[in-house]
């Protein structure tokens, strides 16, 4: 195997014409195709009044971003609706799984929709609920599965989370999946084990550096080998199961490249997000949930150097909100989630306009026992202490 020797380009600050790197070419989002449809969107928002609520996730592209009436990570906006419910209509720029949940929270006479349909999340989607319960089954063959407690993630689907909620599980999100996991090892003994869905990434950083679980005790369950590919001497040994799913985004962050970064950026500081690589979280000086990053960078001083291992979109936002620092993307090629850039103006806008002639679209509904066992999850997760409001 051959490598390509490509120059590192701060985030704004240069370009490669032979390559797709940097911000300021091909990787920068084309501009909307119809001049007309930012005034048609406020036009159609002006209409609807207060019968709309428009959330808009951190990662989302800025033209869609500015129709937002509130932004944050998916489990804030979900509470965020929640706590609308003057609100009729629910406009989630987000992707599916986070659409799913603004459901469940919200009350049965308020209309969650998700501009695309095809917005999904590429890790929510390694774990499928029947991949899921006959994994749980080999769990039981191989006599382990009465001292395991299932813990997913906040990016994994309703049935997912139902499941969680079925079998005595919890859910996390990135903030407070060290106070879940301590929950989790406290409901069965000192032999309990967690099955942890479906982010392995986060489940190990987890682990590993908050809770000192060694990483011989951490294995991989693989859905696509015969007993995740593990033997039952691994299960038994195992204190955390993690299950064989990753961020399409952040698990492009490498370690080669903060040692490259760090040798020619004096001082710089990198701040990535849990669902990174075990590798690079190692070598980061900071890490931390999506509104970590954001509090982080604000707080930071004039004229330091940030390298963030998060999704591009959110990375730029932060470096034309902050030009006082010095502040770039932790990866060699530009990478925009592409699941979330489904969501565009032209989507909204027919979204809106459809809305302001009655006609809901792309209603997400979770179906009433989904939604039932999802939420025994999900107040198991609000009724921990500490961490467990926050994103």
């Amino acid at each position: 195997m051959t490598t390509v020797d490509l120059p590192l380009l701060p985030l704004g600050r240069g370009t490669d014409p032979l390559s797709e790197r940097g911000v300021d070419c091909p990787g920068d989002l084309p501009a909307a195709s119809d001049p007309d449809l930012v005034e048609r969107a406020r036009a159609a928002r002006e209409k609807l009044g207060e019968r709309l609520f428009v959330l808009g996730h951190h990662y989302q592209r800025d033209e869609v971003i500015q129709f937002a009436d509130v932004t944050g990570d998916s489990f804030k906006l979900a509470r965020d609706a929640a706590a609308r419910p003057e609100a009729e209509y629910i406009v989630f720029c987000g992707v599916h799984f986070m659409a799913e949940s603004a459901d469940i929270l919200t009350g049965p006479d308020q209309r969650v929709i998700l501009p695309d349909l095809a917005a999904g999340c590429s890790m929510a989607d390694m774990a499928r609920i029947a991949q899921v319960e006959k994994a749980w089954d080999a769990l039981a063959a191989a006599g382990v599965q009465d001292v395991v407690v299932p813990v997913t993630y906040m990016n994994s689907s309703a049935d997912i989370k139902a499941f969680c909620g079925r079998n005595g599980g919890v859910v996390c999100t990135s903030s407070n999946a060290e106070v879940a996991l301590d929950w989790a090892y406290a409901q069965k003994g000192e032999d309990t084990k967690v099955l942890f869905l479906p982010d392995q990434h986060l489940g190990r950083n987890t682990a590993v550096l908050q809770l000192g679980i060694p990483l011989d005790e951490c294995v991989v369950w693989n859905p696509f080998k015969p007993n995740g590919g593990l033997t039952a001497e691994e299960l038994a040994k195992a204190k955390i199961i993690l299950w064989k799913g990753h961020c399409s985004v952040h698990g492009r962050f490498s370690a080669d490249v903060i040692d490259e970064l760090r040798a020619k950026v004096p001082g710089l500081n990198v701040l990535v997000h849990p669902e990174c690589q075990h590798e690079v979280v190692l070598k980061a000086d900071q890490v931390g949930s999506t509104e970590y990053i954001i509090k982080t960078i604000e707080a930071a001083p004039a004229g330091s150097s940030w390298a963030i291992g998060t999704e591009l979109n959110l990375v730029q936002r932060l470096k034309n909100a902050h030009p006082d620092k010095n502040i770039m993307f932790l990866d060699r090629n530009v990478c925009y989630c592409s699941t979330m850039n489904r969501i565009d103006l032209p989507h909204l806008v027919w979204t809106l306009e459809n809305l302001v002639e009655g006609v809901v679209v792309n209603q997400i509904q979770v179906d009433p026992q989904t939604e039932a066992d999802a939420l025994v999850a999900l107040q198991r997760m609000l009724d921990l202490p500490g961490k467990s409001h926050r994103d």
